[in-house]
């Protein structure tokens, strides 16, 4: 039998590609595309709570078609007392396989590509759905994803004011003290979430909740704002869809179902259902929906997290170290 070699990346690989802004939107934004034109498969996302810890871990699988045909399986720990013990909440690892004959191809470290697709989902949602002269963001949370999502938005919009607020004030402040040295523009900590959220462009909530609280009060949010929820546990009220004219998910048959999400209630409740949802995102970047049509639309966008959005990054970045000469061959048989 011909020897069969698979590609490895690891953190530090990941590290030196020094991929960039406009790779990591890119590959998101080809990967939704070809989802809202029918050439992907997402299998619905599992859970595995291990029941010894403050955590669970998530299952992605999914496969996409054209230049990146790739199938894969993603794996990520979501412990939220990590932070105690000096770790990211966030482990990972991603498995990529040839599609026709189920080969792996590569394994690649998945907790920076969770952070970077999770922000790349987050700005190409408000590249069609916010107002493009959005200049005030609000945004609630530092976990790791929290990064890339002010990075990239930062990226799209060039905002005057960045808001940031997270429950602990150590790592709100570190939070902010990053930000100011990457993006080379001047962060406003907030003590509290109003503060934060009131009358900015953009809301983005990522908090970590240990349970559904109502933290966000939909009397805060701007008409005309874009605001993104995906807290693991629900942060919002229950009427803050009925502020919204537009609802897009990236998945509905993975936001319709399971105990998680921001918006679980609103599903049982009917508030959000296929009778009241406008679009998935791959169907406004596939130019099939429309996306925000006016200034005075205020629109939520629910994201879950893709396995598509995890391939398509692992891919751009296979193909990148490549080029570079990065990563190990690892013989598989």
């Amino acid at each position: 039998m011909t020897a069969i070699y698979i590609s490895y990346l690891n953190r530090l690989d990941i590290e030196a590609l020094q991929i960039t802004d406009d790779e990591i939107l890119g590959a998101i934004e080809t990967s939704l595309a070809a989802q809202g034109r029918g050439e992907t498969v997402i299998e619905p996302r599992m859970h595995i709570q291990p029941g010894v810890a403050n955590g669970h871990f998530n299952v992605l699988r999914g496969a996409i078609g054209g230049p990146i045909d790739s199938a894969g399986v993603k794996v990520v720990g979501d412990f939220v007392d990590n932070y105690k013990l000096g770790y990211p909440s966030e482990f990972g690892v991603l498995v990529l396989f040839n599609p026709h004959n189920g080969m792996p191809k590569a394994i690649v470290e998945a907790g920076g590509i969770t952070d970077m697709r999770t922000g790349a989902m987050t700005a190409v949602g408000a590249k069609y759905l916010a107002r493009k002269n959005s200049k005030i963001l609000g945004h609630i949370g530092a976990r790791g994803s929290s990064y890339w999502n002010v990075r990239l938005l930062n990226h799209l919009f060039d905002f005057d004011e960045i808001r940031v607020h997270s429950r602990r004030p150590e790592s709100r402040n570190a939070f902010a003290a990053r930000l100011e040295k990457d993006l080379g523009k001047k962060i406003v900590v907030t003590e509290d979430w109003r503060s934060c959220v009131e009358g900015a462009d953009i809301v983005v909530e990522a908090s970590r909740l240990n349970e559904p609280t109502p933290m966000l009060k939909t009397e805060w949010i701007k008409p005309s704002a874009f605001v993104v929820p995906y807290g693991t546990m629900s942060a919002v009220e229950l009427s803050l869809t009925d502020i919204m004219q537009k609802l897009v998910v990236d998945d509905w048959g993975q936001c319709k179902g399971g105990p998680f999400g921001s918006l679980r209630a609103h599903v049982n409740a009917g508030k959000l259902s296929e009778q009241t949802l406008h679009a998935e995102m791959g169907q406004v970047v596939a130019g099939l929906k429309t996306g925000r049509e006016n200034d005075k639309e205020t629109i939520l966008f629910w994201h879950r997290g893709l396995s598509l959005s995890d391939i398509a990054l692992g891919h751009a970045m296979l193909a990148k170290a490549e080029r570079l000469g990065l990563g190990q061959r690892l013989r598989f048989f």
